[in-house]
């Protein structure tokens, strides 16, 4: 053998590691491309379901938001309307009951004041009461 013949051999021999390792890592590569497959095709089995569920929540959730929405509309109406009608009330019968009862208040003091008046003369002065001994120093 000559010696292009060896190198030529040694070259062969290199050129078939070569090759061994690059199948080698291509199998390996095979390998995780397969299982990468597997995982995403049960992974996307699982998810599937799971956004169903999650979309039916979010549904329910709308659906339950919606009458919420409806009652607190409602109750904002009757609010508004327990206002107007606390107005109203106060308004129609609160200046003519305060009346009434300044009324009846003055009445029940006079009569106490006509039955105790008898016994007693006080003289009033501007919404006063003056006993009897001012009473003589202010006629005189």
């Amino acid at each position: 053998m000559s010696g292009g013949e060896v190198a030529g051999l040694i070259v062969a021999v290199f050129w078939a590691i070569l090759v061994s390792f690059l199948a080698v890592a291509l199998v390996r590569l095979a390998q995780a491309l397969r299982q990468a497959t597997r995982l995403v095709a049960e992974v996307t089995d699982q998810a599937v379901p799971l956004l169903g569920e999650a979309s039916d929540a979010v549904r329910a959730a709308h659906a339950q938001l919606a009458r919420v929405d409806a009652i607190t509309s409602d109750v904002a109406e009757v609010t508004a309307n327990a206002s107007a009608l606390s107005t109203t009330v106060a308004s129609t019968f609160g200046g003519p009951l305060v009346k009434v009862a300044a009324f009846g208040y003055g009445v029940r003091r006079a009569v106490t004041l006509q039955a105790k008046g008898a016994a007693k003369k006080r003289t009033v002065v501007v919404g006063r009461t003056l006993p009897s001994a001012r009473r003589r120093k202010s006629r005189g």
